[in-house]
């Protein structure tokens, strides 16, 4: 399962802590952030001024591939 762009910021942390750190990095502390968990990750991008395929490129970096 890859991240995609509509997905909750909230529930891709929960699914997968290690994408914290590449939010982090990019300039949005989603985690404390209330509209994490309302907010998908265009939308947190997009409020931050974030690129949004340069974030999406980092998260799925970290996420463990299934074989």
């Amino acid at each position: 399962m890859t991240v995609t762009k509509d997905m909750s910021i909230m529930e891709v942390v929960q699914k997968y802590p290690e994408t914290i750190e590449v939010f982090m990095n990019s300039g949005m502390g989603c985690i404390g952030c209330a509209a994490a968990h309302f907010e998908n990750i265009e939308q947190g991008a997009l409020a931050h001024g974030i690129d949004i395929d340069s974030l999406m490129q980092g998260l799925n970096e970290v996420i463990p591939q299934q074989a």
